[in-house]
């Protein structure tokens, strides 16, 4: 298994970023539709269809989102932590993604550059 981090600096204010990982009319606007989401500890989620899939697992708002993720037919979860903080006018997002197959980290990795958080960056951006 490997692990995944990677850092951004988003040019919103956080509860916009925040926002873009909770809400799904705002998760489909940057591509990850169709989308099933709630800001609420403990609900399941979908991400493009139900090709990604977990529960939310923590929240504090506009700080911490952790969740099990599924992909694809994966048998036991990976983990992954949005931690967000503030500087000035930019948003930091810190991703850790934890317990990601072997065979899957390279894509999974690249997959969250230009299919997820960079997605986010260019919306809010915009």
């Amino acid at each position: 298994m490997k692990n995944i981090e990677q850092t951004y600096k988003i040019k919103a204010p956080i509860n916009k970023v925040w926002q873009a990982l909770v809400d799904p009319t705002v998760i489909e606007q940057w591509g990850g539709g169709p989308a099933k989401m709630s800001s609420r500890e403990g609900s399941k989620f979908s991400l493009w269809g139900g090709d990604i899939h977990g529960t939310n697992t923590k929240i504090v708002d506009n700080k911490v989102l952790e969740q099990n993720w599924f992909s694809g037919d994966w048998v036991e979860a990976s983990e992954v932590k949005f931690e967000l903080s503030s500087d000035g006018d930019t948003t930091i997002v810190k991703l850790t993604h934890t317990n990601v197959p072997e065979s899957d980290s390279k894509d999974i990795d690249q997959g969250w550059k230009d299919y997820y958080l960079n997605a986010i960056k260019e919306l809010l951006e915009s």
